[in-house]
């Protein structure tokens, strides 16, 4: 598997399914995203022929919502929905979850 650059403002598109992605917040570094277990290829660039999604994963990417890693050092907006999950280098991202505002009582 090979990892790539990324940046804030980068886009991604799966391989296996219809799944876009836009990052929002990445440290400098080397990555790897995939959906599905297959890593996502540029926004421009042609999908690999005969890629197919893990069995294993039923997941689903959700359009507007963001992804997260476990820490939220990484930031991943979800431009198009479809189906399988998205991960960081292996490790699952979870959807990015609202922050609760302090009362004004």
């Amino acid at each position: 598997m090979s990892k790539v650059a990324l940046k804030a403002g980068a886009r991604l598109k799966s391989a296996v399914s219809d799944v876009q992605v836009m990052a929002i917040k990445i440290p400098a570094g080397e990555y790897e995203i995939t959906c599905g277990g297959v890593p996502m290829v540029g926004a421009s660039d042609e999908a690999p022929a005969g890629a197919s999604m893990d069995a294993g994963d039923s997941g689903e990417t959700l359009m507007g919502k963001r992804y997260v890693d476990e820490g939220e050092t990484v930031e991943f907006l979800c431009t198009k929905a479809g189906a399988g999950s998205l991960a960081l280098d292996g490790k699952p991202l979870d959807v990015k979850q609202a922050k609760q505002l302090p009362s004004s009582d």
